[in-house]
């Protein structure tokens, strides 16, 4: 972890409300998130939608200078770590919990790398997967979980993918590593319950945002462009951290397991209106 910055002191912690979808009005004091991968896309999103339904939220990225920018805007707290590096997910867990425990872990961080057939498939490209998608997640919820279950009301959320369900070619690697982090979840929500802690998933289909299949097509815009050619209203990252912050919110007893979004021009993985 090589940076933790604060929000700006003029920025009040809100405190919650009555409000459908933000957290229960029980409490006087914000709950506490991680979200990891913060830096963009779904979970720069994420973070906004917490702060704004009362959180108190962790940013957590790679990008100092993304951070940055996201935490000025929201009053998040930025911290630069790699959920790849276990000294820095570390450092991380030591930082929150020093501050108190931890309500909520939303697991972002991954993505996508390569379209490769088996036949052809880069060893690097699906190390690089599973570190992030699958054991980057693994680090996270293992370093968060005393803390979520000490302070009473803990949710660890994974966000898997429709890729899990249903395989394809050139996607053998993603879809491995997105039911390989599905299967996580599954585990450990028999084995928190006892614990008092929430396990959920969040499985969206086709979102476009500014970076994912740009990365995993080796940063060809043109290519990536193609993948939502003709597709009326992609999901986009707010659509989807509006979901996140929705399954979160619920009352603690409440544990929506496991939610599949798509556009409605996604009937199925292999079925996608365009016109």
């Amino acid at each position: 972890m090589t940076s933790h910055e604060r929000p700006p002191a003029n920025i009040a912690k809100p405190t919650l409300s009555v409000v459908p979808g933000t957290p229960s009005a029980q409490r006087t004091a914000p709950m506490r998130a991680v979200v990891t991968g913060a830096s963009s896309g779904i979970g720069a999103a994420t973070v906004r939608a917490l702060r704004a339904g009362g959180w108190e939220v962790y940013a957590v990225a790679r990008r100092a200078h993304r951070l940055a920018e996201l935490c000025a805007d929201t009053g998040a707290h930025a911290v630069v770590g790699d959920v790849t590096d276990q000294a820095s997910v570390d450092a991380l867990v030591r930082e929150v919990t020093a501050e108190g425990d931890i309500h909520a872990v939303v697991n972002n961080a991954g993505g996508a790398f390569g379209v490769d057939p088996v036949a052809g498939a880069q060893i690097a490209d699906w190390e690089k997967m599973y570190n992030t998608n699958v054991l980057g997640s693994l680090r996270v919820t293992r370093g968060f979980l005393p803390s979520l279950r000490a302070g009473g009301q803990g949710s660890v959320l994974f966000l898997t993918s429709t890729a899990a369900y249903a395989a394809y070619e050139g996607g053998a690697g993603y879809c491995g590593a997105k039911a390989a982090q599905q299967s996580m979840a599954r585990s450990l929500r028999l084995e928190e319950a006892q614990h008092n802690v929430r396990v959920l998933e969040v499985a969206p289909g086709m979102v476009h945002t500014e970076e994912f299949s740009l990365n995993r097509l080796g940063g060809d815009s043109a290519a990536a462009s193609k993948v939502y050619a003709g597709v009326v209203n992609p999901l986009t990252a707010a659509d989807i951290a509006t979901v996140i912050a929705f399954a979160l919110n619920a009352p603690h007893h409440v544990n929506l397991d496991q939610i599949v979004v798509r556009p409605l021009a996604q009937a199925a993985n292999h079925k996608v209106i365009r016109n």
